[in-house]
């Protein structure tokens, strides 16, 4: 089924499929790539990765550089900023040479209040990922969960990449882990208060996370009960203890709607009892926060809105904060004495402190006028000192701890860059493109100093646009290496992200899917006319729906482009929305539409699916990359596309690398993820 010319890349067979919707015929000739358990499927994928390994052998000596480069700008051997969970510090290490994160804690010292900067004496390592992961080509940690007693802790693995996890309990008193064995389980768990009973989820056969189970400790898996199933496969669910460890927490959500139960953390066998039910396109997430419940909520507030109800008979529901149109709250997280809202104003992210008991509230301050803060880990419920997490395009992460009563900030930790790293070096910019319809466009832009704005400079521009995901300015070690190289590195924050609020979301999706293709041409053509680069210098980034971007950019501009990465690229959307048997597609419909019921839908997914669009023209090199094992984006979206390129547009240059270990998250240790893609990922501390 697979040719192999002598001096080019393998063909893939033409074998005729058809499919028939709303009176539309359409011929897929690659759709037997589709079936995995077909050894001439196996052997085209070997072959294209054999292609791509003969195709770039000539950048083995570039790409050692790059990888020596990262290893020499790394602290190898390194910790994480302890984090206090009652009578102990918990932090991740990572020791030179290992792949993995070693998971450890230290008891805390009489009269401690700030963490320590090293293990020190009485440390106990809790979970060594190296060990976990000695013997399989891929290792993924699920659920990692320290019971409140801090006697147990639950862990879940994943060796192949489907994200289908096996769940064991460890005694951390004796170090035994005990018999009890969850199989095909989700992310996530949660302990009762006594930690007698474990609760998580499983998946169906679409992969959707839809039980909730609980499990009691020492008991084998069979014994366990359902305590929640959804039947409705719009909808997942997710399971989470509160962090004042009073209350399970039951998150059912689809795309537009949610609704939220909960169960007394010390009556774990009480019935899920719910906070509001579900009403469509109203979304609210619960915290528990004394005598009430926090509601984050969008209900007739489209940037949403922070109410209050009864934690003892939850019902009306109480105004705290009414909504800000051009403020999009984000989240809440609530401490004994102070309630910290996490939002997005003007394309940056905020965090607003409100004293319990006050109206007044106070946004937490930083110097850059580009970066991004958010929330760290803060599992202690009776503080006043709250972690944070900060970077921009230029600072490294940075740890922060900041005192909700003074405002204080203490820097705790910022990453590590060996060799004389200095920011001063490099400059960051927020530039706008105006798209057609004349919105304005962000765009957040790092390159070093001195890169001459006369449009010789190669750069990068990387792209998301879906969901409601942000891709905020963030610090990476490995993009130096393209910095000192005369590189310049551009995000398109395009609508279909939640960078400018939920507005720019609605506008990015459904019917209006497209905006988010021409916000990203647009974003590239402003950056070629305001000379940071020119079309042949210029090379587009995305995975996963943004890799459906990259796709969509291609057919809609391929001028614009000298190439195109696309990351597990979700470039045939409307063959997989149509079949609701495979993983995710039912969740899907309120994202992009459902093409099976409305001819409108299908017709506008068929307009902009790169797949069904391919035509010969002269596209830029492409480079596609996939995991066999992929659930979320299934492998044969980018091994028809790049066939089906191949076939069609015979001129240009097209590979593709699939990892045949492993899932949507690609090489799962920190230097095959260096090795794999040295000039963007980064796995450390």
């Amino acid at each position: 089924m697979t040719t192999n010319l002598p001096d080019g890349p393998p063909v893939a067979a033409r074998v005729t499929s058809e499919r028939t919707h709303h009176g539309d015929t359409v011929i897929d000739e690659f759709a037997w790539l589709a079936d995995k358990d077909n050894p001439d499927t196996i052997a085209y994928l070997k072959a294209e990765n054999a292609w791509t390994e003969r195709a770039t052998e000539h950048l083995g000596a570039l790409r050692d550089t790059i990888f020596g480069e990262i290893k020499s700008r790394t602290l190898e051997t390194d910790l994480t900023v302890p984090v206090r969970k009652g009578a102990y510090w918990y932090y991740v290490r990572t020791e030179e040479g290992k792949q993995y994160g070693i998971h450890c804690r230290v008891p805390v010292r009489p009269g401690e209040t700030a963490p320590p900067t090293e293990g020190g004496p009485g440390e106990e390592v809790l979970l060594d990922g190296n060990e976990l992961a000695e013997g399989h080509e891929f290792f993924q940690l699920g659920t990692f969960d320290v019971s409140p007693d801090g006697h147990w802790l639950a862990f879940s693995t994943d060796y192949t990449g489907d994200e289908r996890f096996t769940v064991r309990i460890k005694d951390l008193r004796t170090g035994e882990v005990l018999a009890d064995e969850i199989t095909d389980a989700a992310y996530g768990s949660a302990w009762s208060l006594d930690a007698s009973a474990l609760f998580y989820i499983t998946v169906d056969d679409a992969w959707r996370p839809y039980r909730v189970w609980r499990h009691l400790v020492g008991r084998p898996a069979a014994e366990d009960t359902i305590v929640f199933e959804e039947p409705d496969e719009r909808f997942f669910v997710g399971v989470g203890l509160t962090r004042s460890e009073k209350f399970i927490l039951i998150d059912v959500h689809s795309k537009i709607t949610s609704e939220v139960y909960v169960i007394p953390a010390d009556a774990p066998t009480s019935e899920p009892a719910v906070i509001a039910p579900r009403q469509q396109g109203v979304e609210y997430t619960v915290e528990h926060h004394g005598h009430r419940f926090l509601i984050l909520h969008n209900r007739e507030a489209e940037d949403f809105a922070l109410a209050y109800t009864s934690a003892d008979a939850p019902g009306e529901w109480v105004e705290l904060i009414a909504e800000q149109p051009g403020i999009r709250l984000e989240s809440v997280d609530s401490f004994q004495r102070h309630v910290v809202i996490s939002l997005r104003k003007d394309g940056l992210t905020g965090l607003r402190v409100i004293a319990d008991g006050s109206t007044d509230s106070y946004d937490v301050e930083f110097p850059e006028p580009l970066y991004s803060v958010g929330l760290s880990s803060n599992p202690e419920y009776d503080t006043s000192t709250v972690r944070i997490g900060y970077t921009s395009m230029i600072t490294p992460d940075s740890v922060y701890d900041v005192d909700l009563v003074t405002r204080e900030m203490t820097l705790r930790k910022q990453r590590p860059v060996l060799g004389g790293y200095d920011p001063e070096q490099y400059d960051q910019f927020r530039e706008w493109a105006q798209a057609d319809d004349g919105t304005r466009i962000p765009i957040s832009i790092v390159a070093r100093k001195g890169v001459q704005r006369d449009g010789s400079a190669p750069l990068l521009l990387y792209g998301y646009g879906s969901y409601e995901y942000s891709i905020d300015p963030y610090f990476s070690i490995p993009r130096l290496s393209l910095l000192d190289r005369g590189v310049v590195y551009a995000i398109a924050h395009i609508r279909g992200g939640g960078e400018m609020g939920r507005r720019w979301y609605e506008d990015g999706k459904l019917l209006a899917k497209r905006n988010t293709f021409t916000d990203f041409v647009a974003c590239a053509d402003a950056l070629v006319k305001g000379a940071w680069t020119a079309p042949d210098r210029l090379v587009a980034r995305g995975g996963s729906a943004g890799g459906l971007l990259m796709g969509a950019v291609a057919n809609l501009a391929p001028e614009t482009f000298a190439g195109i990465v696309a990351q597990v690229p979700f470039v045939d959307p409307l063959t997989t929305i149509l079949d609701p048997s495979l993983p995710l597609t039912v969740t899907e419909w309120e994202e992009w539409g459902n093409p099976l019921e409305s001819a409108d839908v299908y017709r506008y997914m068929k307009s902009y699916s790169p797949y069904e669009n391919v035509r010969d023209v002269r596209y830029p090199k492409i480079l596609a990359m996939s995991g066999l094992n992929d659930t979320r984006v299934l492998y044969h979206e980018p091994t028809k596309w790049i066939a089906r390129l191949r076939a069609t547009a015979p001129q240009g240059s097209y590979l593709l690398k699939t990892e045949m270990g492993a899932g949507h998250g690609g090489p799962s240790g920190r230097y095959d993820a260096w090795k794999e893609d040295p000039k963007i990922k980064y796995s450390g501390p």
